[in-house]
């Protein structure tokens, strides 16, 4: 597919491992490997697409965007991968969607 792994992390706290691809050198995709994720489609893992995450230039600009239409999100965090910052938000059918900084 084209895809260049940047990084391959053993969560030994989850006992799962995190894949960080890559496509024309853009970071794009997250895969998870869990031994025995749980049957649902949200929080906190699952099998399955979990979320989809939206590249933005400005993450707090982006949530408060969000907040002006009352739409709550977490609290704002760093990847300890990337360095980079991310939120979690929900969308109308309560499953989460990311806003990830560029």
């Amino acid at each position: 597919m084209g895809l260049t792994v940047i990084k391959e992390t053993y969560r030994a706290n989850r006992q799962s491992y995190k894949l960080d691809l890559a496509l024309n050198g853009n970071y794009i995709i997250e895969l998870f490997s869990f031994p025995n994720p749980p049957q649902r489609p949200s929080q906190p893992e699952a099998a399955g697409l979990r979320h989809l995450a939206f590249a933005v230039k400005d993450i707090e600009a982006a949530v408060k965007h969000l907040k002006q239409y009352n739409i709550q999100t977490e609290t704002i965090r760093i990847d300890a991968i990337t360095g980079k910052k991310f939120v979690f938000f929900a969308d109308p059918d309560d499953l989460p969607l990311e806003f990830y900084q560029q």
